[in-house]
């Protein structure tokens, strides 16, 4: 596509994310949309741009480069895809921006800038929005009937019947929530995620500015980050599982830098520790919780499939006891929490005492401070022991627990006589 051209039609099926730029693109300067390749970002600017410059073209970054004023003086709002491709064009954005271009003009799509790339941190003048792989209400397999916006604004009833099943929840996993690997067949989506890891190692990281010496060290540590996914696992642990055996580790720098690369290009979607805005606990862990952008990546990197999973095979890098299953489905879960939560300004944590003896799976805090706790039950019933750390939650910070969920795989949305809600991950939106 040209720059100045129209934007052809398409067809498009709305993100999550198209409600939160309907309220903000009239009123904003700039909007940065990131998140991983091909979950969807250029789609969903192409929607809402009248111009186009594709900087992941030689003739577009040239252009653009000699005079970075034809963003201005094209019709806006102006789409600059692939910017981390120019990471002057940053700048070139902000300055706009302060000389007064107008509401609503800019849309940036991409990465983050490589390392070294010195560049204004866009605060005040560039908005980022993060767009994640689709939700699991953004996939058209059933009706949401249970909204996260209205259990933080305290409703209370909860009502919905599923037909899907754990063997559905399974397809979902491996399924990959990237839009355009949906829709393959079983053996060409595996050869593309396959071929997604590879273009990370081989391509992704040194364009980021990381050039990787060992490949295959790399991947095992991708593979051994796959193995960890859901837990709280220390990085040296994730590093000896990744090298077994081997007498010459990386050193600690060279994984940080595996991190860090893979963090700028959106493909680690950690969960953080929550730390309540009031003084209600003590001793709580820190760590962030491991997790892959996608669940389907963790699967390929661990050699499983959905036959695997159903069977309760682990992968060829176990770092924790439990289910890996289950641990997939928590993050199915969060990945798709953390869509519903950015839609209504909350954000999303995970609870776990120093010691490990209470924890609570994950946390949607609200801006004024007050949380949804969410336990993630691969069940379809969910017993007294499954909610013990959700009242111990409720005794401990009272009315600053709006509710308490339980997202399971089962078929229906209910309340327990306890109090305590019950919600299909299926029934979920936002």
């Amino acid at each position: 596509m040209c720059a100045n051209g129209s934007v052809a039609s398409v067809t498009y099926v709305r993100r999550i994310i198209d409600d939160t730029l309907d309220d903000l693109q009239p009123h904003l300067r700039a909007l940065a949309i990131f998140g991983p390749k091909s979950v969807g970002k250029t789609a969903t600017a192409l929607q809402r741009a009248s111009s186009v410059f594709d900087l992941s073209e030689t003739s577009q970054r040239q252009i653009v480069a000699a005079d970075p004023s034809v963003l201005v003086a094209a019709r806006g709002p102006v789409l600059v895809d692939e910017w981390q491709r120019l990471p002057e064009v940053w700048d070139a954005v902000k300055r706009a921006v302060d000389a007064g271009s107008p509401p609503g003009h800019f849309l940036i799509a991409g990465s983050s800038a490589p390392r070294g790339a010195v560049i204004h941190s866009g605060a005040g003048r560039i908005v980022p929005l993060r767009m994640r792989p689709l939700s699991v209400a953004e996939r058209g397999i059933e009706s949401p009937t249970v909204s996260l916006k209205a259990m933080l604004d305290g409703e209370r009833e909860l009502q919905g019947r599923t037909r899907l099943t754990l063997t559905d929840y399974v397809e979902e996993i491996t399924a990959s929530g990237l839009p355009a690997l949906r829709g393959l067949p079983v053996r060409a989506r595996n050869a593309e995620l396959d071929a997604y890891v590879e273009n990370v190692v081989q391509r992704e990281f040194p364009e980021q500015g990381y050039p990787v010496r060992r490949p295959a060290t790399l991947r095992g540590w991708l593979a051994a980050y796959a193995a960890a996914t859901a837990t709280t696992t220390s990085y040296s642990k994730i590093l000896d599982a990744a090298t077994p055996g081997a007498p010459d580790k990386p050193a600690k720098s060279t994984t940080i830098s595996y991190r860090d690369a893979l963090t700028s290009l959106w493909l680690l979607d950690p969960v953080p520790a929550w730390t309540p805005a009031r003084n209600h606990l003590d001793r709580l862990g820190q760590a962030p919780k491991h997790m892959l952008a996608d669940p389907a990546l963790a699967v390929r990197l661990l050699g499983l499939d959905a036959s695997g999973l159903l069977r309760g095979e682990q992968g060829n890098r176990q770092l924790v006891e439990g289910s890996m299953l289950g641990r997939l489905f928590e993050t199915l879960t969060a990945v798709s929490l953390a869509t519903y939560a950015e839609a209504c300004d909350a954000r999303l944590g995970h609870l776990r005492t120093q010691n490990g003896n209470r924890e609570v799976d994950l946390v949607v805090v609200r801006p004024d401070g007050r949380v949804l706790a969410v336990e993630v039950k691969l069940a379809s019933s969910v017993e007294d022991a499954d909610v013990t750390h959700l009242h111990w939650l409720k005794e401990r910070i009272g009315d600053d627990l709006v509710d308490a969920v339980v997202v399971t795989a089962g078929p229906d949305a209910y309340r327990r006589r306890d109090g305590i809600g019950v919600v299909p991950l299926a029934l979920l939106g936002p």
